[in-house]
């Protein structure tokens, strides 16, 4: 019997994540072996006519809860309107984003079904049930786990998947019917950061520094090599220039930050201790720049520059700003 895949779509500004479109593809692969449809739910403050989009992506019915009331993330409602959609499309998968709001609902959502679910998977699967490979031990191994039940859940990780070509469909828009409103706490603002950078999780170049950028005003050299590579560059942190002081934590990548997956991460002055790896081991394209030639980042990266990085981050920005004028 023919089975849906149902997808939880998260959006920002009037348009929808990136992420979002990678995880319509891998729920039309899905989909398409278990003859169904793939559903979307989008919840927030005017998504209604940012919903048809996802029909390019493959996506064949959209259900929204559109309220002034959810203009903020609130993990109630969002587990209140997933598990209601879920329950009205009855679909062999529920997949999320492993973002903040993917990670934060989709296990609530499994606890309130008592389905399975797995985390931060980068691949997955139909072999007469849903098959996902994910990361162990901070990432020093994966395993494929085989999910069973009448629904399932899971969470892909950001930039793992391609994003498919956009088709010339759109998707059916509808109201999903049931009452969302949170009862037990509300959230009233949102206080958002002053950078206009892509976040960590989607960004497609990471520049990193770590414990030897030695104060927090030498992250202004990873800016400038940022800013000098164009606007899908951002910057991070390792949990050690966190913990001294130099970063805020929402700039840190690691087991305890964020798990990155960037087209290339730069590590500038990090060691790589296994926590740190295990938050960007999967980026496409690793470069370490360290003045110690045995540190372990280098058998990780790609490409290593062993010297200061104190004049060879200046220099690649003098070089890419070179690319940007020819």
């Amino acid at each position: 019997m023919a089975k849906d895949i149902l997808i939880l779509a998260e959006h920002a500004n009037g348009k929808i994540k990136k992420y979002s479109f990678e995880l319509a593809g891998i729920a039309k692969s899905l989909a398409d072996k278990t003859g169904g449809q793939v559903h979307a739910l989008l919840v927030g403050s005017g998504v209604t006519g940012i919903g048809a989009e996802l029909g390019k992506y493959g996506v064949a019915k959209v259900h929204v809860v559109d309220s002034a009331d959810f203009a903020n993330y609130n993990a109630e409602v969002y587990t209140n309107a997933l598990a209601t959609a879920a329950k009205a499309v009855s679909p062999a998968a529920v997949l999320g984003t492993a973002s903040a709001i993917g990670k934060d609902t989709l296990p609530r959502v499994a606890a309130r079904l008592g389905a399975g679910y797995a985390n931060d998977c980068i691949d997955a699967k139909w072999e007469s049930a849903l098959v996902v490979r994910r990361p162990f031990y901070a990432g020093k191994v994966t395993a494929a786990v085989t999910l069973t039940g009448e629904v399932v859940l899971a969470t892909t990780r950001p930039n793992t998947f391609p994003v498919p070509a956009a088709g010339s469909g759109a998707a059916e828009v509808m109201a999903l019917a049931g009452t969302f409103a949170a009862t037990k706490y509300k959230v009233k603002e949102v206080v958002k950061g002053d950078s206009d950078r892509p976040d960590l999780t989607e960004a497609e170049i990471i520049v990193s520094g770590g414990r030897a950028m030695k104060e927090s005003a030498a992250f202004k050299t990873l800016w400038e090599l940022a800013d000098a590579i164009g606007p899908t560059a951002t910057v991070g942190a390792s949990r050690a220039a966190v913990d001294s002081g130099y970063a805020p934590h929402a700039m840190q990548v690691g087991q305890t930050g964020k798990t990155v997956s960037p087209k290339l991460y730069i590590a500038a002055g990090i060691s790589g201790a296994i926590q740190h790896l295990a938050g960007m081991r999967t980026s496409k394209v690793i470069v370490a720049i360290n003045k110690d030639k045995e540190a372990p980042i280098f058998s990780k990266a790609d490409y290593g520059i062993v010297g200061d990085l104190f004049a060879i981050v200046p220099a690649l920005a003098k070089e890419f700003k070179k690319l940007h004028a020819e």
